[in-house]
């Protein structure tokens, strides 16, 4: 499934359980101020569409992570250059661990961001290049494909900005006492790697195409050029200079600091078994971090990018990180905005994690991190509030007008049908509503625009029917990053195909 689409579909309606509140952090800031901006951003959970005609709805946090079933969120909001404020919501585990703002959880593709930063510094330091060919630089493996070729080659800045031809979209990582594979027999897809192998399949620089297969072949060359375990690399190189004192790259995660973790769950809010997943892929989904540190790390590239705070990366190869190459990816970071307000971005999905972050050149910023298959949901609302309530100009809700369809004429796209190359689903009819439902992850109801066009309330998805058979799903992400519209093929399936 590509990353886009991955995040676009997650689960609503789930089982419920206990939700509590824990501590704040807001340093330096008045504290009736920052309480009333904590108070309008808990109570302000905007909805991904806008009915005309209808009243715009205003969500609180902890009924909607009860709706979405979200255990456990963990939120950190920058303001003016500084942490404003940080907190923790709900329960870690089944034994009801209050979330705190020290809460670990994984960071999942967000691990990208701060990989990049860490190839870059090493680029400062002339131990690797950005635009020499990658085959020169790996001694201990070897990337091949049938797009690799002279006239192409591979270069650090293409895998950085998916940009390189490589396979692998994502990785599921493996859960507890499965046999984790090396990072030669993931690159390899040998056993017990659970992942295909990482080759060149398109022409490097033609096209963006994601892939945490690229950022593998990132984590063999940090390795070459710096011999060290990576999480130690990850930790002198950029957790360490940020102030990240409670992250870590380490994988499994050390027995001393599980206590601290928001334990992960699938779309239905019930743990997963063992625990977190492990993912010896580290550069690409491998970072366990706490909101309150992944926005040190986002103060530390706008402060590098004003030549303030240059711990990492100096304010010119911050600038180049935070360029875009394609399809708005800069190196490691979404990118978007107009002048006055450009942001660098980034989400990830790791089994039973969600997670967002983004951060506005300026000084103004956000992290969100959930312990849930179906926390995108909550992510996106509470984005839109944040927002509202500090003037940003993105996270908006998208108008969408609903047309009065009859029900006979909804109920002829009941079926089975197949997106090309990601999912099968089904179109059923729940009482008076379409709804569309990937079998044992998730259902979104449909609500009508059009006969034959269809939205979801919850999320910017829209399914268009171009007949009985066939149609397209439309989704954009919900800062406008990457593609502003990604159309989905898809078909009916005969009965012999289901």
């Amino acid at each position: 499934m590509t990353v886009l689409f991955a995040y676009a579909l997650r689960g609503l309606l789930l089982p419920s359980f206990l939700l509590l509140v824990t501590s704040c952090e807001a340093p330096t800031r008045p504290r009736l101020a920052v309480a009333a901006r904590i108070r309008a951003v808990e109570q302000g959970l905007i909805p991904a569409t806008l009915i005309q005609g209808q009243p715009a709805e205003r969500r609180h946090l902890l009924p909607e992570m009860r709706a979405q079933h979200v255990p456990a969120l963990s939120v950190a909001v920058i303001h003016r250059g500084k942490i404003d404020w940080a907190k923790g919501y709900g329960v870690a585990n089944a034994a009801g661990t209050p979330v705190t703002p020290h809460t670990l959880f994984q960071a999942a593709s967000i691990s990208k961001s701060v990989a990049a930063m860490a190839a870059l510094h090493l680029v400062e330091q002339g131990k690797l290049a950005l635009d020499a060919p990658v085959p020169t630089a790996l001694h201990q493996w070897h990337l091949t494909g049938p797009a690799l070729t002279p006239q192409h080659p591979v270069t650090l800045r293409a895998l950085l900005s998916h940009t390189a031809g490589t396979s692998v979209p994502g990785y599921d990582g493996y859960a507890a006492g499965a046999a984790v594979p090396t990072l030669p027999q993931v690159l390899d897809g040998q056993s017990p790697a659970n992942s295909a192998p990482v080759v060149v399949r398109t022409a490097p620089g033609t096209a963006y195409a994601y892939s945490g297969g690229g950022y593998s072949v990132v984590q063999q060359l940090l390795g070459e050029a710096q011999p060290q375990a990576f999480a130690d690399l990850l930790r002198t190189t950029v957790l360490g200079p940020c102030g990240m004192t409670a992250s870590t790259f380490a994988q499994p995660l050390p027995a001393a600091q599980r206590p601290a973790v928001a334990q992960p769950t699938n779309g239905f809010g019930q743990y997963l078994p063992g625990g977190p997943h492990t993912y010896p892929e580290q550069a690409a989904a491998g970072l366990w971090t706490t909101a309150s540190d992944l926005a040190r790390w986002i103060i530390e590239v706008q402060g590098s990018l004003a030549g303030r705070a240059n711990h990492v990366l100096s304010a010119p190869m911050t600038r180049t990180m935070l360029t875009p190459v394609q399809a708005q990816y800069g190196l490691g970071v979404e990118t978007g905005g107009g002048p006055a307000a450009r942001y660098f971005a980034h989400s990830g999905a790791n089994a039973g994690y969600n997670t967002y972050y983004i951060g506005y050149e300026r000084g103004e910023g956000a992290v969100v991190l959930t312990n849930s298959n179906s926390g995108d949901v909550v992510i996106q609302e509470l984005l839109r509030s944040i927002a509202r309530a500090y003037g940003w100009p993105d996270f908006k809700p998208v108008p969408r007008v609903l047309a009065d369809v009859p029900l006979p004429v909804q109920a002829r796209y009941r079926g089975h049908y197949r997106a090309e190359g990601l999912v099968d689903f089904n179109v059923q009819l729940v009482g008076q509503q379409l709804q569309l439902v990937v079998p044992d992850q998730l259902a979104y109801t449909l609500l009508p625009a059009a006969p034959s066009l269809f939205f979801a309330r919850d999320s910017e998805l829209q399914v268009r029917f171009d007949s009985r058979d066939r149609g397209v799903i439309l989704f954009k992400q919900p800062t406008g990053s990457l593609q502003a519209a990604t159309g989905v093929p898809f078909h009916r399936l005969t009965p012999h195909q289901r």
